[in-house]
């Protein structure tokens, strides 16, 4: 029982409130021009609205009295929609990439790992780098670092240190993220 009201009283909070659906005893209502009309009893402001042929929609149930304003719905709502799919295709979700290799690389192969690097830092993603031992390579773990620390320098003007070069098991670990350019 107390989880269907509980549904229920969600549901009626994920409504949008417009017209009959305000429940304050007084409201601030402002035109579809910007205008402030003044404060009136949602029934009256409805009324106002209708007489236009638009809606009474809240804006804003934070201030005191509440803001609403008369407006078409549907197309304040598809602007509200229009506006979160602009901004989600401006934002860029940056993912971990990573740039494997051992502690006894070639200098061709070397440079092949910080063009891939810088490809992934200019795309605006993280750049996890790895240097992986078998056997007894273990023991030359301070070239490793080294090799990590050369990596950062030739990146310095495109990639910051996020993580410095640490030991993980049998890998050697530097996480490496894009500058941000101000």
């Amino acid at each position: 029982m107390l989880e269907k009201y509980k549904n229920s009283k969600k549901l009626s909070r994920d409504l949008p409130q417009i017209n009959d659906r305000i429940k304050f005893p007084k409201v601030r209502v402002i035109d579809d021009e910007g205008e402030q009309l003044g404060i009136f009893a949602p029934e009256a402001a409805i009324q106002l609205a209708t007489k236009q042929g638009l809606d009474l929609v809240l804006v804003s149930d934070k201030s005191d009295p509440p803001v609403c304003r008369i407006l078409d719905y549907g197309k304040y709502k598809f602007t509200q929609e229009k506006r979160a799919r602009e901004a989600k295709k401006k934002q860029h979700n940056s993912s971990i990439k990573e740039v494997k290799m051992r502690y006894k690389i070639e200098e061709h192969d070397y440079k092949v790992r910080i063009n891939q690097a810088s490809k992934f830092l200019q795309s605006g993603d993280k750049v996890k780098a790895t240097i992986t031992f078998r056997g007894r390579e273990i023991q030359h773990s301070n070239l490793a670092i080294n090799l990590l620390n050369k990596m950062a320098a030739d990146l310095v003007t495109i990639a910051e240190i996020q993580q410095a070069p640490s030991r993980d098991g049998r890998n050697v670990i530097m996480l490496l993220s894009p500058k941000k350019v101000n």
